[in-house]
């Protein structure tokens, strides 16, 4: 039996501080393992390949966009394969590249062999047997798949095999309504095809605010079939390839059918539990994601678990985080944790969507509504945004009313993910205080102006809500 002093199992942003901990320590015994290619799930099946294929997407629909600004364009052709291969052969750059580095490290061994373990700090990898004094374990997630009956028989795609696609189906239905759906209904529905997404939750993107959720719905409605508040009960074979989904109204319990060319199950991400956490004395949650302390301890001493494997934010960036506390607590013997008071995400949809922190609701139940402002602008009352041609598209912030504190930001909108960080930056100051976005000089005209003009238009939530209600969400 092998014994090193440090395992890591899984390669993504558990290998962020590899070298720094080689570097301290030169007589380490490291094993790295991962059954997948190595670079984790953001490089090898979610955000990098994702956003290869949403780029062309954007593209296509901002030149849609130049008629109204007086431009005669035609879109003559959109060559599918030639968007699939372009991110697969980069995709498959970065891979080979991290391939190459972990086999030729002389540091430490790479096992590309599925891990499990067989009793405490004891993994069987492949036909070997290993075991460590300190153990990483960044294991990552996998696609939910829903118990739908007739779903396997028909046969589907989830994220991680929609990236092997070669042809464009002349029509789509996508099972889920959050951020994947989103992501893909917009790559499907610019490539082409025909794309109906099925919801079970009452609004679309209910992760985000309601009023950007109900944008978000009105304004993709125009380029795909979004409909929600629907279970789908069964999905069924037919002639020529096609299939049938048959989905439930929660609220009526009348049954619609949607017929596609291919399904697409978008309904969440798991736990990789083939690593059996149990047999290796760690505990899970009832779902199965590994239970962690403030500082990513496991059940068993000096077991760390982060990134997806942790459950808590299924981000990439928030794995990155995740893995510098994992360093200073498990290599420098610090007692550091993670600071997840503004975590930021964007939805690459279209319409984009970004936020940050606290939503509305949370911040009146932690604060009392009577201490929460929201700040809201339009980008059509910008300049810019003007310039853009761009309707009822906004940002809204939250507003801690006694001490200028920023406690959360929502955007939808063009280059919402950049328009946040606006905001971002200035949450992780020490006051956490909006006096630098509304004081500071902002280029004009420029679509950051939005964001300043938001801060500038503060108000008490009752009021919002009455502005609110002249929107036609």
């Amino acid at each position: 039996m092998k014994e090193y002093d440090l395992i890591i199992v899984g390669t993504g942003s558990a290998m962020n501080y590899i070298n720094a901990i080689i570097d301290m320590n030169p007589d380490f015994k490291i094993a790295v393992i991962d059954s997948d290619e190595p670079g984790g799930i953001c490089l090898t099946r979610g955000c990098i390949p994702s956003k290869l294929l949403l780029y062309p997407a954007e593209l296509i629909r901002t030149i849609e966009t130049a008629g109204k600004f007086g431009i005669n364009v035609e879109l003559k052709n959109i060559d599918f394969r030639f968007v699939m291969d372009r991110m697969r052969t980069l995709i498959s750059k970065d891979i080979n590249m991290i391939r190459k580095g972990l086999s030729g490290n002389p540091n430490l061994d790479y096992y590309h062999e599925v891990a499990q373990f067989s009793a405490p700090y004891t993994l069987t990898v492949g036909r070997e047997t290993i075991k460590g004094k300190m153990i990483f374990l960044c294991t990552g997630s996998k696609p939910t798949i829903p118990a739908v009956a007739g779903l396997d028989e028909a046969g589907y795609l989830t994220s991680d095999t929609v990236l092997e696609m070669t042809e464009l189906p002349g029509s789509i239905a996508i099972i889920g309504g959050g951020y994947i759906a989103a992501e893909y209904g917009h790559f499907f529905s610019a490539m082409g095809s025909n794309v109906t997404v099925i919801g079970r939750n009452p609004r679309f993107i209910p992760e985000e605010e309601p009023e950007i959720s109900a944008l978000a719905k009105r304004e993709m409605s125009k380029i795909m079939n979004i409909i929600t508040g629907h279970e789908v009960l069964r999905v069924r074979k037919k002639d020529k390839g096609k299939k049938e989904i048959i989905s439930r109204d929660n609220s009526s319990g009348k049954e619609i059918t949607v017929e596609a060319d291919e399904i697409l199950v978008a309904s969440g991400r798991g736990p990789n539990t083939e690593i059996l956490p149990e047999k290796g004395g760690i505990k899970t949650d009832s779902i199965g994601w590994i239970e962690v302390n403030e500082y990513f301890e496991t059940s068993k001493p000096n077991v760390w678990a982060f990134g997806d494997a942790d459950g808590k934010y299924l981000f990439k960036h928030v794995a990155n985080h995740e893995s510098t506390v994992v360093f200073y607590n498990a290599i420098m013997k610090r007692k550091v944790k993670a600071d997840y008071h503004a975590v930021p995400h964007a939805v690459f949809s279209y319409p984009e969507i970004a936020s940050v922190g606290m939503n509305e609701e949370e911040a009146i139940e932690m604060y009392g509504e009577e201490n929460v402002l929201i700040g809201f602008e339009k980008y059509e009352n910008t300049a810019k945004g003007e310039a853009m041609d761009v309707r009822d598209y906004f940002v809204k912030v939250i507003m801690e009313n006694s001490s200028n504190r920023i406690l959360g930001a929502h955007i939808i909108g063009p280059y919402a993910s950049i328009l946040i960080h606006e905001i971002i930056n200035l949450m992780y100051t020490q006051d956490a205080s909006a006096v630098p976005v509304i004081q500071g000089m902002h280029i004009h005209p420029a679509l950051s102006e939005v964001v300043q003009r938001a801060f500038h238009s503060l108000m008490p939530v009752a009021h919002y809500h009455h502005v609110l209600g002249h929107m036609n969400l």
